[in-house]
C-alpha cells in the first residue's frame, strides 16, 4: 500500500523509498507476529480540574461516585466534591483526621463521611442540612440507605474499631443507633445495596436483610489473607443480588437468592432460614494483592498491588506507612470469573514505589452494562473507572474506535490502520498521519528524535538533501534533535543552515545546553556569529533567558571579538576563569560594574583586583554596589573584606565608611575592632560606642570612653564588667590622673578580692599605706597577710632602689659640676688680628679676667665676636686700652665696662636702691680658688648676661 503525502508537502528522499518496498516483505512477517498481542481494553488519564492543586498539599484517602459527582475524602479530614472533570464544587471540612469512607445515596443528594476522629458526618449537598453522629472511636466504614433521601428515616450504617456495626434510624425522638453486630473485631467494609447491608469484619463478611431484619449469611474470611488493618477486604454490589468479594488474594463472588415456597395458597413466601439463600458462583485465588474490585461486563476489573520478594514481611507489620521505595507499578488487570487474564496495565502512578496495597482504592461510576454488547459499549454508556492513591487519580475508561487506531499506528499497523480509517471507524484527519513516509510517520509519532538520528544513514553525503531536512525540521521546529547529527564537513553545509540550527537552539529553552555544547565543538569558519548573536539579544533579561543561554552567548562575543560584552555575561554567570579573562582581555575598566559577581565567584580575588583598580573604580562605588545586592548574597561580609584590606592597604581611602566598619567588624570579625579603633580617626566615637555596648565588647568600650574622656566610665567598666583589676591599674597609670585612682580605690572598696589585687599592683603608683588606710573596718580580704608581706617587700625593694639612684645622680652631679668648674677656669684665648695662623697658646692659669696687648688679640669663642668690645663695637685694635673677657666669650673695653656699672649703679640709688648694690651686682667675692684658698678680690660680671638674667 503506498504512502500518503506528508502533511507538511516535503517529500522523501528516494532511497529511502526503495529501502521500504525492500523491507514490505519482512515487515508483512513481523505483522503476523505480532497479530497474537492482545489490543488493550481500557485507556488511561489523570484526572485533572482541581486534582493536581488539592493533592498537592494533601493527600486522598477514599472517593465514593454518584451519577453526577465524585466525593473525595483526604487525610486532613476534609471531603472534596467534584465533577466529572476534577473541578471542585464543594468542599466540607468534616473531620479532623483522615477521612476513611465515603458513601452517596443513590440520588446523589448527600454525602455520608466517617473519620478516624470518631465521627460520622453527614452533609445535604443541595441545601446546609448537616448531621454529625459521635462514637469516640474511629471510624472505618459507613454506607447511606440508598433511599436515603426519599425516606423521612434517614438510615444509614456504620462501624469502626470499636466492633459494633451500628445501625442509625431517624425516630420521633430523633436518632437512634442500633447495634446489628459486635464481637467480632473491628468493621473493615460496609456497602448498602437495596434492602441489604454487607459488611466486613475479622471473621468474614456477613450480609443482613434490612426489610425482614435478619441476617442472611455468613461468609468466612479467606485464609492466609493479612490481618484487615493492613490488607482491607473490598465488597461491590454488582447489581441487586451479586456480591463481589475481594480479600487478600482471594475473590469471591456469590448470589443473594430468595428461598422460596409456594404457600397454602398458591402464592410463595420467603423462608427464613439462611442456609439456602447465598450461593457462591465464583471463587479463585490470585497471585496478587487485590486493592480493588469491580465489575466490567461479564468480568471483573482488579486493581493488582504486586507483592515484592519479601511480600510476606511487608504485612508482618502493623502499621501501614510508606515502604523503602521499590514497591512495583499497581496494575489494573481485567479478569474472568474463572480467573482468565483478559489484559493487564501498569499505572504510572506518582510516587508508586513508597506506597503499600492499603493506599490503593478503586471506585466505578455506576452503570447497568446493558448496552454491551460484542466487546464493545454504546456511547455513553460505557463504565468509568476511578483510581486513587495518596497523590493521583487515574481515570480508566473502555477504549473506542479512535483508540483502536492509534493503538495500530504505535505498533506499525499502518496499512491496518488506514483500512480502519477508510472504513470510517475514525476521524478522516487520520488518513494523511497513517500515509505519511516513514520519516513524516516517525514526526507525526513524535519520534523526532529518532527520524533525527535515522537522517545520517538515510541523508549520506547529499547536502542538498540535508539543506532540504534541515529546513523542514525547522518548519516543524523539532530542529533542535537534528543539530547533534547535522554534519561539518563532508559535506559542509551552507553557512543559513547552520545559523539556522544555533537559532532554533537557541529559541527553545529546553536545548540551550546543546547550544553552548554545540557553539564550542563547531569549527568557526562554518558560520557568522552575528545572526546567532542578534536572535539572542532579544531574550536577554527574560525569562526564557538561561545560564547556558548566557554562557553560549558570551562564547559567540568571544568568536565576535565583544569581549566586554563576553565579561558582562562570563560575570552574571560567575564563570570560576572570569579572573584570568580580565587579565588576558585588559578589561579592567569593565569591572565597575560588576562588583557583586566579581565577589560571588572569588572574594579573595575580587578585593584584590578592585583594591589594586581603586583609582578607576572608587571606594564609595564599591560601598554602594554591594549594599544595594543584600538579598543576593551576603554582601555585608563581602563589604567587611573590601573595607578591611582597603584600610591595611591606605587607612584614609575608606575614611567615610568608618562608621560602617566598626558594624562589620563586630558582626564578622570582632578581634580585629580594636586594632582598628585604635588605628582609625575616622570614626563616630558616640555611635562607636552605642554598637560595643550593644554587643557586650567591654575593652573597646575602654578604649572609646578613654578616648572620649570619660575615664571613669572606663574604669567602672573594666571593674564592674570584666573584673580586670590588672588592667584598671595599667588603664589609670596611662591616663596620670591623681582623680582616678581615687576612683579607682573608692570603687574596689567594697570588693574585697579586688582590693587585695590593688594592693598587690598599685606598688610603684600609689602608697599602699594610703590604701590600707581607707579600707573599712572589719573588711575581709583574701590572702591579706600574703599580700602585705608582697607589698613591704616590694617597698623596701623600691626604696632601695630609690636611695640607690640618688646617691648616683648625686655622685653624677658632682662629677659635673667639677668639670664644668674645671672648664670655666680655663684661659680664653685671645689672637693676633693681622695674624690668624699664631698657634695657641695654653692657659698657664684659670681666671676670668685676662689683660693681654689690645691691638693684637681679638676674641676666641663659640660665637666670635669679630674682636669688636660688646659696649661700644669698636675693635679692640683702635684704643690702646685693658681688653676685660668674660668665659661666656663677651669681651669690653675696661673703661666701656666700668662706664655701664656705674651708670646702672646711679639709676638704682635714684630709684631708692642701696649703695652698696653695685658691689653686689657687679662683683661676686669668690670664697675659694681652685686649691681652696681665699682670692681676696672682687670679681666682676659680664653686663650683658647680668641684664638679661635680671
Amino acid at each position: 500500500m503506498s504512502p500518503f503525502p506528508s502533511e507538511n508537502g516535503v517529500e522523501g528522499d528516494d532511497e529511502r523509498e526503495e529501502e521500504e518496498d525492500e523491507d514490505v516483505d519482512d515487515d508483512e512477517e513481523e505483522e503476523e507476529a505480532e497479530e497474537d498481542e492482545e489490543e488493550p481494553r481500557l485507556k488511561y488519564q489523570r484526572m485533572g480540574g482541581s486534582i493536581p492543586s488539592l493533592l498537592s498539599g494533601e493527600a486522598a484517602s477514599c472517593i465514593s461516585v454518584a451519577e453526577r459527582m465524585i466525593a473525595l475524602g483526604t487525610h486532613d479530614g476534609t471531603v472534596h466534591i467534584l465533577d466529572f472533570l476534577g473541578n471542585q464544587v464543594k468542599e466540607f471540612a468534616a473531620h479532623s483526621a483522615a477521612v476513611n469512607d465515603l458513601s452517596f445515596d443513590i440520588e446523589g443528594e448527600y454525602i455520608g463521611s466517617c473519620s478516624d476522629d470518631g465521627s460520622v458526618v453527614l452533609n445535604s449537598l443541595f441545601t446546609d442540612e448537616k448531621l454529625k453522629f459521635e462514637y469516640h472511636r474511629p471510624m472505618k466504614a459507613i454506607a447511606l440507605d440508598p433511599d436515603y433521601a426519599r425516606k423521612t428515616s434517614r438510615r444509614f450504617v456504620t462501624g469502626g474499631l470499636a466492633g459494633h456495626l451500628y445501625f442509625n434510624t431517624k425516630k420521633w425522638l430523633g436518632y437512634k443507633d442500633q447495634v446489628l453486630h459486635s464481637g467480632e473485631g473491628p468493621i473493615h467494609a460496609v456497602k448498602w445495596r437495596t434492602s441489604l447491608i454487607a459488611w466486613a469484619n475479622d471473621a468474614g463478611v456477613k450480609v443482613y436483610d434490612a426489610a425482614n431484619d435478619q441476617r442472611i449469611t455468613f461468609i468466612e474470611r479467606p485464609r492466609g489473607t493479612p490481618h484487615p488493618e493492613i490488607l482491607l477486604p473490598h465488597l461491590v454490589w454488582q447489581d441487586d443480588t451479586l456480591l463481589v468479594i475481594g480479600w487478600g488474594t482471594s475473590v469471591k463472588i456469590a448470589a443473594i437468592r430468595a428461598n422460596l415456597n409456594k404457600g397454602t395458597n398458591g402464592t410463595y413466601k420467603r423462608v427464613t432460614s439462611n442456609m439456602n439463600q447465598v450461593d457462591i458462583v465464583a471463587s479463585f485465588q490470585t497471585s496478587y494483592y487485590i486493592s480493588g474490585i469491580a465489575p466490567f461486563a461479564d468480568a471483573l476489573v482488579v486493581l493488582a498491588y504486586i507483592p515484592s520478594e519479601d511480600g510476606e514481611k511487608e504485612f508482618s507489620s502493623a502499621m501501614p506507612s510508606r515502604q523503602q521505595g521499590n514497591a512495583q507499578r499497581p496494575e489494573v488487570r481485567i479478569v474472568s470469573w474463572n480467573n482468565d487474564e483478559l489484559a493487564t496495565d501498569a499505572l504510572p502512578v506518582h510516587g508508586f514505589e513508597h506506597y503499600k496495597a492499603k493506599d490503593y482504592s478503586l471506585a466505578h461510576a455506576p452503570f447497568s452494562g446493558s448496552s454491551y454488547a460484542g466487546g464493545q459499549w454504546a456511547a455513553g454508556d460505557e463504565p468509568i473507572y476511578y483510581i486513587v492513591s495518596p497523590k493521583d487519580v487515574v481515570i480508566a475508561k473502555p477504549r473506542d474506535a479512535e483508540d483502536h487506531i492509534s493503538w495500530l499506528l504505535q505498533h506499525g499497523w499502518h496499512e491496518k490502520a488506514l483500512a480502519a480509517v477508510e472504513a470510517g471507524q475514525g476521524r478522516s484527519e487520520l488518513l494523511d498521519e497513517v500515509g505519511s513516509r516513514y520519516l513524516d510517520h516517525l514526526i507525526v509519532e513524535r519520534k523526532y528524535a529518532e527520524a533525527a538520528s535515522l537522517c545520517p544513514k538515510l541523508l549520506r553525503g547529499s547536502a542538498t538533501a540535508w539543506e532540504r531536512w534541515v529546513f523542514h525540521f525547522a518548519h516543524l521546529r523539532q530542529l533542535p534533535v537534528l543539530v547533534p547529527y547535522m554534519p561539518t564537513e563532508n559535506p559542509r553545509l551552507r553557512d543559513t543552515a547552520y545559523e539556522v540550527a544555533l537559532v532554533a537552539l537557541a529559541t527553545n529553552p529546553s536545548f540551550h545546553k546543546d547550544l553552548l555544547s554545540t557553539v564550542k565543538s563547531w569549527p568557526r569558519v562554518i558560520y557568522s556569529a552575528l545572526p546567532v548573536i542578534s536572535a539572542i539579544e532579544p531574550q536577554l533579561n527574560t525569562s526564557s533567558m538561561t545560564d547556558a543561554l548566557k554562557e553560549a552567548l558570551a562564547e559567540l562575543y568571544v568568536i565576535n571579538g565583544q569581549y566586554e560584552k563576553a565579561f558582562s555575561l562570563y560575570a552574571d554567570l560567575m564563570k570560576p576563569d572570569i579572573f584570568d579573562f580580565i587579565e588576558k582581555h585588559n578589561l579592567h575598566d569593565s569591572i565597575r560594574e560588576k562588583v557583586v559577581q566579581l565577589m560571588m565567584v572569588d572574594c579573595k580575588q575580587a578585593v584584590n583586583l578592585l583594591i589594586q583598580n581603586r583609582d578607576l573604580i572608587a571606594p564609595s562605588e564599591v560601598v554602594s554596589q554591594l549594599l544595594n545586592t543584600r538579598n543576593k548574597c551576603d554582601s555585608r561580609y563581602f563589604l567587611h573584606l573590601y573595607l578591611h584590606s582597603l584600610f591595611e592597604v591606605n587607612p584614609h581611602a575608606g575614611k567615610d565608611f568608618h562608621d560602617m566598619q566598626v558594624e562589620l567588624y563586630v558582626e564578622y570579625e570582632p578581634k580585629m575592632l580594636l586594632p582598628f579603633l585604635r588605628s582609625s580617626q575616622h570614626y563616630t566615637l558616640e555611635k562607636a560606642y552605642e554598637i560595643c555596648d550593644r554587643r557586650d565588647l567591654l575593652r573597646e568600650q575602654v578604649f572609646i570612653l578613654g578616648r572620649m574622656g570619660n575615664s571613669k566610665q572606663a574604669l567602672a567598666v573594666i571593674i564592674n564588667e570584666l573584673g580586670d583589676i590588672e588592667e584598671a591599674v595599667e588603664f589609670v597609670t596611662m591616663q596620670h590622673d591623681d582623680d582616678l585612682w581615687e576612683e579607682l580605690i573608692h570603687q574596689c572598696l567594697h570588693k574585697p578580692e579586688m582590693v587585695g589585687v590593688l594592693l598587690e599592683h598599685t606598688v610603684g603608683n600609689l602608697d599602699p599605706l594610703y590604701i590600707v588606710n581607707m579600707v573599712p573596718n572589719g573588711l575581709e580580704i583574701p590572702r591579706l597577710r600574703d599580700r602585705l608581706v608582697k607589698i613591704i617587700t616590694d617597698y623596701r625593694t623600691e626604696t632601695s632602689l630609690r636611695h640607690g639612684c640618688n646617691d648616683i645622680l648625686k655622685a653624677d652631679c658632682v662629677n659635673l659640676s667639677v668639670k664644668y668648674y674645671n672648664e670655666a677656669k680655663r684661659a680664653v684665648c685671645l689672637s693676633n688680628e693681622e695674624d690668624d695662623a699664631r698657634s695657641k697658646r695654653d692657659a698657664s692659669r684659670a681666671s676670668q679676667i685676662i689683660t693681654p696687648s689690645v691691638r693684637n688679640m681679638e676674641v676666641k669663642s663659640k660665637t666670635r665676636g669679630g674682636g669688636r668690645c660688646c659696649m661700644c663695637f669698636d675693635p679692640f685694635s683702635i684704643q690702646n686700652v685693658s681688653v676685660v673677657v668674660f668665659f661666656c666669650c663677651h669681651a669690653y673695653h675696661t673703661t666701656c665696662l666700668m662706664e655701664s656699672t656705674e651708670i646702672n649703679s646711679t639709676n638704682k640709688k635714684g630709684t631708692g636702691g642701696p649703695s652698696e648694690g653695685l658691689y653686689e651686682y657687679e662683683y661676686e667675692e669668690e670664697q675659694e680658688d681652685d686649691n681652696g684658698s681665699e682670692a681676696g678680690g672682687p670679681r666682676m660680671r659680664c653686663s650683658l648676661c647680668t641684664t638679661a638674667t635680671s
